[in-house]
């Protein structure tokens, strides 16, 4: 005799499954437009190629193993500095917000060079550093850094100051301020910031690599592209932008984790 939950549970199942269907419909209402686009001339198939070549170019990248280096070496680049700037930016906007002459030396900085189109910066860093790896990291690394700085400066100078003095009036140093009441409280928006920072990790990694690899997905993007092979450079943006979307959902999961104390 089945249990009276399995009925329950496999309804819930179905119901997660059609709401994650009707959230992504409009991908593939995108991608019926691509096939109608294509299919009844409006835009030729060479500018516009099918779908299913789109699938079968991938297929074949995928198995030589060149789009699988190239994508490895891509997000090499993308994860060190995504990392550097994760670490770097919460230590940085913790200080700023906690240190009043940190914050009066870092903050017009900040202000200035957040509207600035990072990738105006690919022609220096190359000067810099040429066409290698440190390149396109310090790079990736100065346009993940600000949204996470800013983030962690918003979310920890929202803080109930009354916690913070209370804390202080119980003995409690500067530091295990910061620790046990500054950072969980600036966790939301620290969150929101590195996922701000993981979008610009991608960007930055490709248009990067445009103009200054010889790897990397960028590169095969760009290159395909001035070579007319069209159906294998959207193979290549397709599979860059399934990898960001899946990246983007990963980290969306693990947010949700970490905030689920709010929920309680």
């Amino acid at each position: 005799m089945p249990r009276a939950g399995t009925g329950t549970g496999g309804i819930n199942m179905l119901l997660d499954i059609s709401r994650g269907a009707l959230r992504y419909s409009p991908i593939a209402i995108l991608l019926i437009v691509w096939e109608l686009l294509g299919a009844t001339g409006l835009i030729s198939r060479q500018m516009l190629p099918g779908l299913g070549e789109i699938f079968g170019e991938l297929v074949a990248a995928v198995v030589s193993g060149d789009l699988l280096y190239n994508c490895a070496r891509s997000l090499m680049r993308a994860g060190s500095g995504l990392l550097c700037a994760v670490v770097v930016g919460i230590v940085a906007g913790l200080l700023m917000a906690s240190f009043r002459p940190l914050r009066l030396l870092i903050n017009p900085i900040v202000q200035i060079f957040y509207p600035m189109p990072k990738s105006a910066l690919i022609p220096v860093v190359m000067i810099w550093l040429g066409l290698g790896d440190a390149s396109k990291i310090l790079l990736i690394f100065l346009g993940c850094l600000l949204p996470v700085v800013v983030g962690t400066y918003n979310g920890a100078r929202g803080i109930n100051p009354f916690m913070i003095w209370s804390a202080r009036s119980l003995g409690a140093s500067k530091l295990e301020v910061i620790h046990e009441i500054v950072l969980p409280g600036a966790m939301p928006e620290i969150l929101n910031g590195v996922r701000t920072a993981l979008a610009f990790s991608f960007i930055l990694m490709v248009s990067s690599e445009f103009l200054i690899a010889t790897d990397g997905v960028g590169y095969m993007i760009s290159s395909l592209g001035d070579g007319g092979i069209y159906p294998a450079m959207f193979a290549v943006i397709f599979f860059v932008a399934g990898i960001g979307f899946l990246a983007d959902r990963i980290y969306a999961a693990f947010a949700r984790r970490q905030l689920a104390w709010r929920e309680a």
